[in-house]
């Protein structure tokens, strides 16, 4: 019997963002196991919020049990609260959830977003606008595990419909009802080009926090700027 062949991903490192809690469902903890089962199986590295328990534990436990590189960021007052036993992979603590934040973006090519809570959300938010912004170009995945994220899809929609959303970047992120489809979408994913967003010039302090390095040319212009501004 062949073996399947495995191609290489354009991605070495994904991040998760996902619940410290399990829910009340078990296709939600079952979708946490096949997303890192599927890490493990595109060879695939992964951040993650750092905690032992819920959905974190469980993605973290099966891409470390595989054999893969876990890295684990989190913040010292939500220790107690998170991370309980024994450490899985590499940990990393920070002072606060924005270090945490940046931390995640600066070491991930790509993002996915589990079944989780307030959370959850805002750091899913938080990379969808940073693309929007053109911060950075990585690709953000939804796992609508069971329909969980249907309701969101459908106030985006709403969102383009009534005006605050442009159609085109409606697409800036992708969602999948699994973990093979959407890893494969996240593949294929072409970044949304915006004329608008071409002409913003972001801090190159800022860009780099969330790990997109910044084009010389930015570089250029500002030092440019600042001569014409001592002239």
């Amino acid at each position: 019997m062949e073996q399947e062949k495995i191609v290489k991903s354009r991605f070495k490192t994904v991040c998760v963002y996902c619940g410290s809690s399990s829910g009340k469902r078990e296709c939600y903890a079952d979708a946490a196991l096949e997303l890192g089962q599927e890490l493990v199986a595109k060879r695939l590295d992964l951040v993650y919020g750092g905690g032992s328990i819920g959905l974190m534990g469980r993605v973290a436990q099966a891409v470390h049990g595989g054999g893969g590189r876990v890295l684990g960021i989190i913040p010292r007052p939500l220790i107690g609260k998170e991370k309980t036993g024994e450490t899985v992979g590499e940990l990393t603590v920070v002072a606060d959830m924005h270090q945490r934040k940046a931390e995640m973006a600066r070491h991930a090519d790509c993002f996915i977003a589990l079944p989780g809570g307030y959370g959850t959300l805002e750091e899913l938010l938080e990379v969808i606008t940073w693309s929007q912004l053109g911060i950075h170009e990585k690709p953000v995945g939804l796992l609508n595990v069971d329909g969980y994220y249907n309701y969101l899809l459908t106030f985006i929609d709403k969102a383009v419909d009534d005006g605050f959303i442009k159609a085109s970047q409606r697409h800036i992120f992708v969602s999948a009802p699994n973990a093979k489809e959407l890893v494969q979408k996240l593949e294929e994913y072409v970044p949304v080009q915006d004329e608008d967003v071409a002409k913003l010039n972001w801090d190159v302090v800022e860009i780099e926090q969330v790990g997109f390095a910044a084009a010389s040319l930015n570089q250029q212009q500002q030092q440019q700027q600042e001569v014409q501004n001592n002239a």
